[in-house]
């Protein structure tokens, strides 16, 4: 058959095969042989530590933990079947002599410490997986001092055994996937090393049992077992195909890069922490007393670590698992950043308190929104360029959410309470009973992602100016003797007021900028505030410029700010579900603008 002049050239599409061996092709070409890893992982370390305190604890089998729940066992307690992560109850089941041994998480972070300093010598950037676990960068130290891997292997372990009495295993390859791998090869007290060789690399990946590696948990060798009928990494390319066919790309990647005995190679950059948090399990229980204590020990610890890494955080998150295993999360929003454990617990308690009476069996902290500037004390709501433009002593609250905008808001709502300073988060509803006040002291207003009303910035410090600015938020801002009063009430305040009418700044359905039509997640509360910056600071010039020359009167500012107001409600306009559902004219914004 002839394909006419200007007929369309239609391509047979890829078979997956095809698609698997395209994949698998440009997979090896990124393969990187250059680099050393080694993985490290202290043996039974938290049962290990124990019995070096207590040498009467050697040869009997032990578990670090309780009746509860069990962090490790020793190499003893494991020929019975005893494991981590096992209820104590089983344990003790399996193995009746077993000792229990209270955890001591101070102690093991001390002997982490010791440990860790031994692996700064051999690679300052080292990965840190947990308090037993690490990867090191060895590739350099290699070369320097001419030593081979497995020289460098034994002597590290010959200094942590010296340094802290402690054993460990080592796995030496070519990226971290083989190195973790090949640690767990030769246990306790032993290490493997695999060249750095493409040949060695497929022969030793052939055979390996899937549930070796990392990333393939009971979930997935099940699947991969029982449907597909994969046991081996090396099968993992032979049935590609299925698995392209089957899987997103990325997971086919993933599966295809194992089988090839691919992994990571580059040292990850550090990256800024965003929370630090400690939690604890313990027997169920409902008694206040206990729990406020507790609570008190995590909150010890929570500063202590804060106070190590010098963390100054202001939203604390209390975390709490019933008895039923229903987890609950409350946050506390603070105006001002707190580090001790005093005023840790004090706003933990209440949170907690408020909850009461309840049975536990978990409690953790968590701190987030740290002080960007970890040496400044400078206020948190100092942070946008809204804290320039309120001044005066503006204290009253703005109860311009009505019953209406209620409807609006997300899950996650906000209270602000003038006697505790502090915001409570929770994760159910808002009701339209609710009254929820915006507080002018803080920036939370331009940061809240629940706002669904025209944000309006006024300086003035007496009593009127305060009730118009109130009264700005209702309905009678439509009418016009109701704004020529705003305009005699703001008389002195020519280029701020007419900028507070200027600027109407909401969130429609939580996501859409009312005056831009950006859309932006609730979740990015940062990018929020620098994006109502923006529009606060373009008001500002343009205002700056037009006042110098005198163009615009404040009349006609009123009327631009009428107009604005208009232009906003009609973005706000909704669904008649009241906000439940997004509106379909959301999903057209984007269009209109790029015409």
């Amino acid at each position: 058959m002839e394909i006419g002049r200007g007929s369309p050239i239609t391509r047979p599409t890829p078979t997956p095969k095809q698609v698997a061996n395209k994949k698998i092709l440009e997979l090896e070409a990124s393969r990187d042989l250059s680099k050393i890893w080694l993985h490290i992982d202290m043996d039974a370390f938290y049962a290990a530590v124990e019995t070096l305190e207590n040498p009467s604890l050697k040869g009997k089998p032990m578990a670090v933990g309780s009746m509860s729940m069990i962090c490790t066992a020793n190499y003893e307690a494991r020929k019975f079947g005893v494991r981590a992560a096992m209820p104590g109850f089983i344990a003790h089941k399996l193995c009746p002599d077993l000792v229990f041994v209270p955890t001591n998480f101070e102690k093991y972070t001390y002997y982490s410490e010791l440990t860790r300093k031994v692996f700064r010598r051999y690679d300052p950037d080292f990965i840190a997986a947990s308090l037993d676990e690490a990867y090191l960068n060895i590739t350099e130290s290699c070369n320097e001092r001419g030593l081979s891997s497995e020289e460098v292997a034994a002597e590290l372990r010959n200094n942590i055994y010296e340094e802290t009495g402690l054993t460990c295993s080592v796995g030496v390859a070519p990226n971290r996937l083989l190195a973790k791998v090949c640690s767990d090869i030769n246990k306790p007290n032993g290490q493997y090393i695999l060249p750095n060789d493409r040949k060695a690399v497929t022969t030793f990946i052939s055979s390996l049992p899937i549930r070796k590696i990392g990333g393939i948990g009971k979930v997935t060798e099940t699947i991969l077992k029982d449907v597909l009928g994969i046991n081996t990494c090396e099968e993992l390319l032979q049935k590609g195909a299925f698995l392209c066919a089957l899987f997103s790309h990325c997971s086919t990647d993933f599966f295809l890069s194992v089988g090839l005995g691919l992994g990571r190679t580059d040292t990850p950059e550090q990256k800024l922490r965003k929370s630090i948090s400690s939690e604890r399990t313990f027997s169920a229980t409902g008694d206040e007393p206990m729990l406020l204590q507790k609570l008190a020990d995590i909150a010890e610890t929570l500063s202590n670590d804060m106070q190590k890494e010098c963390l100054w955080g202001r939203t604390l998150t209390l975390k709490l698992k019933t008895a039923s295993f229903e987890v609950r999360t409350r946050a506390v929003s603070l105006q001002k950043f707190i580090q001790s454990k005093e005023e840790i617990q004090t706003y933990a308690s209440k949170v907690l308190k408020a909850e009461l009476p309840l049975s536990l069996r978990l409690m953790g902290l968590r701190m987030s929104q740290f002080r960007d500037d970890k040496c400044s004390p400078r206020d948190p709501m100092q942070k946008t360029l809204a804290s320039f433009v309120i001044s005066g002593n503006v204290t009253a609250s703005a109860t311009c959410v009505n019953k209406s905008s209620i409807s609006e808001f997300s899950d996650e709502h906000q209270i602000c309470d003038a006697q505790t300073d502090l915001s409570v988060h929770r994760e159910s509803s808002a009701s339209n009973d609710n009254k929820i006040s915006l507080s002018y002291e803080t920036n939370d207003v331009l940061a809240s992602n629940q706002l669904s009303c025209g944000l309006k910035f006024a300086s003035t410090s007496n009593a009127d100016g305060i009730e118009n600015m109130g009264n700005g938020c209702s309905e009678k801002c439509d009418s016009v003797e109701t704004k020529n009063e705003m305009i005699s009430n703001f008389s002195g305040h020519k280029t701020v007021a007419a900028s507070s009418q200027k600027v109407e700044l909401s969130w429609v359905d939580g996501y859409i900028c009312s005056v831009c039509g950006i859309e932006m997640p609730p979740s990015f509360i940062e990018e929020r505030q620098e994006h109502s910056d923006y529009h606060l600071a373009e008001m500002l010039q343009e205002e700056e410029s037009v006042y110098g020359t005198g163009h615009l009167t404040q009349e006609r500012s009123v009327r631009k700010a009428l107009q604005a107001k208009e232009n906003a409600r009609k973005k706000l306009k909704s669904s008649p579900n009241k906000g439940r559902h997004i509106p379909i004219d959301a999903f057209f914004i984007k269009g209109k603008k790029n015409l």
